[in-house]
């Protein structure tokens, strides 16, 4: 009896551990198996916001009214992020005499800039250190000093 019950201990360690081989690659497939954290949100929040401004500026269909907007760099480490957000947004908003106000690359620009300000200001208030203060960098995407 004692050797049944060895045996069927045995056996639900075994059957733990195939499952847990079985189950492990498919944890660490997902992209995102422990969610980001506030900080790395932000950044890549930051850099596809960059990579957008971009885009649109050169984009055929919003270049004629976009052309004339400052280049948009997202440096989520300079305290002046926030107002520079904030006036690339009331660009944007000024847009609106022009059609290319509409597109959908626009409107998307518009809703990521507004969504990333509110993480900064509410949901990351505290977990992000600002180590410069030069509102001119935002402004000349190659400089990071």
């Amino acid at each position: 009896m004692v050797l049944i019950e060895l045996c069927g201990s045995q056996g639900a360690v075994s059957m733990l551990t195939l499952l847990v081989l079985v189950l492990m690659p498919v944890v660490w497939a997902q992209p995102y198996p422990i969610p980001p954290t506030c900080y790395m949100k932000v950044l890549s929040m930051g850099k596809e916001i960059t990579q957008r401004a971009t885009d649109i500026k050169r984009d055929h269909d919003t270049y004629s009214c976009t052309a004339h907007l400052p280049d948009m760099y997202i440096d989520v480490h300079n305290a002046c992020v926030m107002s520079t957000m904030n006036s690339y947004l009331s660009m944007l908003g000024g847009l609106r005499e022009r059609r290319c106000a509409y597109t959908r690359k626009v409107q998307a620009l518009a809703a990521m800039i507004r969504q990333l300000y509110i993480i900064i200001s509410q949901k990351c208030h505290g977990e992000l250190v600002f180590t410069r203060d030069n509102c001119a960098a935002l402004e000349h995407r190659g400089w990071r000093g």
